[in-house]
């Protein structure tokens, strides 16, 4: 009889997790605050598999020392590293700028990235994410470069400096649209139609549609970034289950080791000259003397810190402050918009560490390395190779935070499963056809007279977490809506409690502004 039990239980679906599992103690005044309330585990599910009592992190508090949440937050440091590496690397060079200046670019770039995480996390979403430099503004920038005004200048400084002028009046106008959306509460009314079947493209595809910023940079030198993938996941997902330890160190420190390692690697292969007569572009990614969005990632950056799921009112919070930071961007000239971090949401997840005291700390770095230039300029060394296997890793298990939103959903429902394959298939199959088009025609798909609005459509378009969740959304709201059995395939019954500030007890907790302000600027 017991024996059927057991398997009668085995052949159980998993139950619907409302949350992640419950840390012992969260904070209502976090960084600057002294209260602790303690929360009964009886209000969050659990999952002993996926998150054990290692988790110490929730939020603002840490029962680990200091030692170990500044180690940390420079981890995180160096995740966000690469992106305001890459991105200054691609299109100041297209400005008619030089090594100088993107030097300049970068540390600007790590300036206001230190000063956006910053404010996001005290009074956006409050949420442990970075912000930094993003992928999407890239294609804006290169298309204020490629203008033909600015070929008239024949000193390539001139070009650059006027060039950047340019791109910082275009974000600076451009950061007007989120600071309207976010502050005047529009966002927060669209977020409300949002069901869990329509976040798992949009999520996902976050993280799936950087593919081409995974494994093709970590193969411009295969001796370097494969060992980097191959330690990274050998230490974070093997060696503490055949090891176990008082404290999580291998898995929680896997990045900061696998890169130390791999770098002292190829430190070893550069003084032994082992790319001497090598050509140029192997030279430029392997030695270490030469190396040079969104709603989504917020939904995913709430499941993997353990919060509630992120009410639409400080989701529309979050979202005003990320069109602050483009103004910043485009005050301070960074030569592109910033965003959240993509895969330092990843970290989180990688970590088990979802403490906004962390990144705050890691946004302390920011700042102390673009200042000082000498000292940012030894991390940056870091060959790309590595950075492409971190990615490899971090942007999958971005990914996964929007997978796990299945959970909610009626997966036997045909519906279900139309919206979610038809949503995935055309988020990354329209991005594909208009980047094509682009390079066989040199123009948009859409070739109307106006100029303006054929650049914003591509830029639209050849984003597959925009595309997949524009038609998820779509659909989910539009296709038999009215049958009974719509809002529970769904999982709209999950989220209801959340589209107001209020209704659960436990926002507060997480979501609260700093210092008393949230008597002023009251969520709704």
């Amino acid at each position: 009889m017991t024996v059927a039990a057991k398997v009668v239980d085995e052949l159980v679906p998993h139950p619907s997790k409302n949350s992640f599992p419950a840390w012992i103690i969260v904070s209502t005044a976090t960084l600057h605050g002294v209260a602790k309330t303690p929360i009964s585990l009886s209000l969050f599910h659990t999952d002993a598999h996926s998150f054990t009592e290692k988790h110490s992190f929730c939020m603002g508090i840490s029962m680990a020392s200091i030692t170990e949440a500044v180690v940390l937050g420079f981890q995180h440091y160096l995740v966000m590293l690469g992106t305001t590496v890459i991105i200054p690397t691609i299109i100041v060079p297209y400005m008619g700028g030089g090594n100088v200046e993107k030097a300049q670019v970068i540390q600007t770039l790590l300036f206001v990235s230190g000063v956006n995480t910053l404010l996001q996390t005290w009074f956006g979403t409050r949420l442990p994410v970075v912000i930094g430099g993003s992928f999407r503004f890239i294609v804006p920038s290169l298309y204020v470069a490629f203008a033909q005004r600015y070929y008239i200048y024949l000193n390539p400084y001139l070009r650059f400096i006027r060039t950047m002028r340019a791109i910082q009046g275009a974000l600076m106008v451009a950061s007007v649209l989120p600071m309207l959306l976010g502050f005047l509460g529009i966002w927060r009314i669209v977020v409300r139609f949002l069901s869990p079947l329509s976040a798992v493209p949009l999520v996902a595809l976050v993280g799936l549609g950087l593919y081409e910023q995974g494994f093709p940079l970590l193969a411009e030198c295969v001796e370097i970034g494969l060992p980097e993938l191959i330690i990274l996941i050998l230490l974070s997902q093997y060696i503490p289950h055949i090891w176990s330890f008082k404290r999580p160190i291998y898995d929680r420190f896997a990045v900061l080791l696998s890169v130390g390692i791999v770098w002292a690697y190829a430190a070893l292969l550069t003084a032994a000259g082992a790319y001497k007569n090598k050509p140029l572009n192997t030279q430029l990614s392997c030695r270490v003397d030469r190396s040079g969005l969104s709603t989504g990632a917020f939904i995913a950056a709430s499941r993997y810190g353990s919060a509630t799921h992120i009410p639409a009112s400080v989701l529309s919070r979050g979202v005003g402050w990320l069109g602050f930071g483009i103004f910043l961007d485009g005050l301070f000239g960074t030569g592109s918009g910033s965003t959240i971090s993509v895969e330092n949401v990843g970290l989180l997840a990688l970590t088990r560490v979802g403490s906004r005291r962390v990144v705050q700390i890691s946004a302390a770095f920011m700042l102390f390395f673009s200042v000082l230039g000498k000292f940012g300029a030894i991390i940056a060394s870091i060959p790309l190779p590595i950075v492409g296997a971190l990615y490899c890793v971090l942007f999958a298990l971005m990914s996964s935070a929007g997978l796990g939103l299945l959970q909610y959903c009626n997966l036997n429902s045909f519906r279900t499963k139309f919206i979610i394959g038809f949503s995935f298939f055309m988020g990354l199959s329209v991005p594909r056809y208009f980047s094509d088009y682009v390079i066989t025609s040199g123009h948009s798909p859409v070739h109307t007279h106006s100029v303006w609005f054929n650049k914003m459509v591509l830029v639209i378009f050849t984003s597959p977490a925009t595309v997949a969740g524009l038609v998820a959304f779509f659909l989910d709201l539009t296709f038999a809506r009215k049958h009974a059995s719509t809002r529970r395939d769904s999982g709209r019954h999950w989220w209801a409690k959340f589209k107001y500030f209020d209704k659960d007890p436990r926002s507060a907790e997480f979501y609260s502004l700093p210092y008393g302000l949230s008597k002023y600027f009251p969520s709704l």
